[in-house]
């Protein structure tokens, strides 16, 4: 046998294909023929591959195209069943689930993870519900970093109407007339703004903080506590654009800072008030006018029943009428009503009788005047004016004037604290309350859970 590292396919040696025989040398592997007499053909014509006499043999390709090359690592790929053995554990029947899967993720797919699961169902699912995802995700984002963001103070205040609502508060900076403030009544004025700042930078609205200390200028007719009516209408000259003005007494504090005034009252203000004073009558005034010589709408118990007409709203407590919280709108009526209601001459001919002073004042108006009855509304007194249990009644258990927590009372007023009860106690009482009340899921975690674990632990009480 020819020792070429070629041997020739053909028995006996040489090649089919003329010109690479070379008997000469003595071998059988394939040469080029330089002296060939006659060129040789690489690639027959269609001509020489149909012609059967031409004592060439036919020549076929394994590779016929992607299919035939790739067809072995496809079917590699694909699952194996093996029919022969049916108690093997990767034998799997048609009907059966996890057919064509792995057995390894077969028999262990039930004990992954919850979460893993659910990552590689997301990462499997459709890019269009993908982009859905990130799309709320986004926006969810978006909508925490402006509701924490300035932004949201100048929405509320610009487009949410923010800007029609004044809270004026009565502070009380210099001592008064008669008296000087100790620590306890420092203290009672610090959470008192606090609690009012706190709730206009978060709706938006104007807060004008009244030096009390003004009311000096009126120390020789003694005319304290009617400093309020003074005060409004300079509210009205200052905040020349705004609607409403709320007065609140300095120790009063906004329990449920998250009720908008919108929401909790404008915004539906004939459902919330009522015209007709027969409804809850402590004063027993005569309701309405009996005279004839009235317009029906004097006449009338409910006014003209348009919310539009409304220019007072106030609450009554166990006594009457209660100034401690307060709404009056501005209009040609209310600066009517606070020239008449400011009036000296008034002033001086019953300010003996009048022992509730600004209020008693008011009760006569009303009484009297058929036009201060019909734009006045009242308020059931728990919606703007709560009390605590030491005022209006000793054991503190009414309904409409005592404040209860499962109600979601909005304002804490401690009306009379200063007449044997303890002002600051109740003030810090509440403040506390309502702190707690109104505690985000962050602080509700620290301190219903963490705290607690850690009390059990150590034995220490904690604050976080």
């Amino acid at each position: 046998m020819s020792l070429s590292r070629s041997p020739s396919p053909i028995p006996g040696g040489g090649w089919a294909t003329p010109g690479l025989t070379i008997n000469s040398s003595g071998r059988t592997s394939p040469a080029p023929a330089y002296a060939a007499s006659s060129p040789v053909n690489w690639e027959p014509t269609s001509r020489s591959r149909g012609n059967a006499n031409n004592g060439y043999p036919s020549f076929s390709t394994q590779n016929r195209g992607f299919f035939h090359r790739h067809m072995r690592n496809i079917s590699n790929s694909l699952p194996r069943f093996s029919i022969s053995a049916p108690n093997n554990p990767a034998y799997g029947e048609k009907e059966k689930l996890n057919r064509g899967r792995p057995s390894c993720l077969g028999r262990f797919y039930n004990k992954i993870p919850l979460v893993p699961r659910i990552i590689d169902a997301f990462w499997k699912s459709s890019r269009k519900f993908k982009a859905r995802f990130f799309l709320a995700v986004l926006l969810f984002i978006g909508w925490i970093v402006f509701y924490n963001s300035p932004g949201i103070y100048y929405w509320r205040r610009n487009v949410g109407g923010g800007d029609k609502f004044v809270i004026i508060l009565g502070a009380n900076v210099g001592g008064g007339v008669m008296e000087w403030k100790g620590a306890r009544e420092w203290a009672i004025e610090r959470d008192s703004i606090r609690n009012k700042r706190k709730y206009v930078s978060r709706w938006g609205y104007n807060l004008e903080i009244i030096d009390m200390a003004t009311k000096k200028k009126y120390a020789h007719e003694w005319r304290e506590s009617w400093e309020k009516i003074d005060a409004i209408r300079n509210a009205f000259k200052k905040y020349p654009d705004a609607e409403w003005f709320w007065w609140l007494d300095l120790t009063t504090l906004v329990m449920e800072p998250s009720y908008s005034l919108q929401d909790h009252m404008f915004n539906n203000l004939d459902d919330v008030t009522y015209r007709d004073i027969n409804y809850y009558n402590p004063l027993n005034i005569t309701h309405p006018f009996p005279d004839d010589w009235l317009d029906p709408v004097s006449r009338s118990p409910v006014g003209d029943g348009k919310p539009s007409s409304v220019n007072l709203v106030l609450s009554q407590d166990c006594s009457g009428f209660n100034l401690g919280s307060f709404f009056i709108r501005r209009s040609t009526w209310s600066e009517r009503l606070l020239d008449v209601w400011w009036d000296p001459v008034a002033y001086e001919q019953k300010h003996m009788e009048w022992a509730h002073k600004e209020q008693d004042a008011l009760e006569a108006l009303y009484t009297a005047q058929p036009w201060i009855r019909k734009h006045t509304a009242f308020v059931e007194q728990r919606k703007i004016n709560s009390f605590p249990p030491g005022a209006c009644s000793e054991n503190g258990e009414d309904e409409k004037v005592h404040y209860n927590r499962d109600g979601g009372d909005f304002l804490m007023n401690m009306a009379g604290c200063e007449w044997g009860r303890d002002c600051w106690g109740e003030m810090y009482k509440y403040r506390e309350l309502s702190y707690y009340l109104n505690r985000n899921p962050w602080e509700r975690f620290k301190e219903d859970l963490v705290a607690v674990v850690w009390e059990k632990l150590t034995g220490q009480k904690v604050k976080l």
